[in-house]
């Protein structure tokens, strides 16, 4: 049976291929079999220098980064399927290396973006000065999702103004926090998280409406909400509030609210 097919059934059968998936792999790996025959050899004799030629003439060819990195996917897939199923005895794509797709610069907010997301939640009940107070933290600091969900109350030194969050590798590291966000974290600290927290303190700054610590999902919704109301129409996630506070720290050389 030919090579091609079976590894193609494999996929279909034990992975679930859906049909876009396995027509894209039988075009790239048809266009590698034509290479393979116009150099007169095959398949099972192909050498790691046959594919690392072939990769070559794709870029050559005009095809982007991405393009020839999902050719040798294909490529590599079916010499692994071919070796554990004991068609051949090496591999010629073990020890080679894809092109690296260039990495995409992260999304930022503009500072009017921002600003209008920061300051958008509804201040007529607690949960409402919880996002405020949350958002503010998230753009005066640049701090992860998850180190700001994991701050608890003796974190935070407001007289002095700064936290100190734990990041990878339970490493902690004070972060100044800007005048703004300091006075809506305090408004929160009065006004809204004791009546969030009705039984059991969870210790942490930012609680639901339960009254246990506030999630990552429970984030994410905050944000997208605020990113509704402040009318941005572009998808918005805590890490690009992150990267924006890093882009505007570096455009205006100051510390952000």
């Amino acid at each position: 049976m030919d090579p091609v097919a079976e590894y193609l059934e494999a996929l279909q059968t034990e992975r679930g291929a859906s049909p876009n998936t396995l027509s894209a792999y039988r075009r790239d790996l048809s266009g590698f079999l034509g290479f393979l025959r116009r150099r007169g050899t095959r398949i099972a004799r192909a050498h790691a220098d046959h594919v690392a030629r072939y990769l070559l003439t794709l870029r050559q060819a005009g095809l982007g980064p991405r393009s020839v990195a999902r050719h040798l996917s294909a490529v590599r897939g079916l010499y692994r399927f071919l070796v554990r199923e004991g068609r051949l005895g090496r591999d010629p794509t073990e020890h080679l290396e894809g092109p690296r797709p260039p990495r995409r610069l992260p999304r930022t907010l503009s500072p009017k973006e921002a600003v209008a997301l920061v300051e958008s939640p509804a201040l007529d009940d607690r949960a409402g000065i919880r996002d405020r107070a949350l958002l503010e933290l998230l753009y005066a600091t640049g701090m992860r999702a998850s180190e700001c969900l994991a701050l608890r109350i003796e974190d935070l030194n407001l007289s002095a103004g700064y936290v100190i969050p734990t990041g990878k590798g339970d490493r902690q590291r004070l972060v100044p926090v800007g005048a703004q966000a300091l006075h809506w974290v305090r408004a929160y600290l009065k006004t809204a998280r004791p009546s969030l927290v009705k039984r059991a303190d969870p210790g942490t700054l930012f609680v639901n409406r339960a009254g246990r610590r506030l999630s990552r999902q429970g984030l994410w919704g905050i944000i997208k909400k605020a990113a509704r109301r402040a009318g941005v129409r572009r998808a918005v996630s805590p890490h690009t509030l992150r990267h924006s506070f890093a882009s505007h720290l570096l455009e205006g050389g100051a510390d952000l609210r």
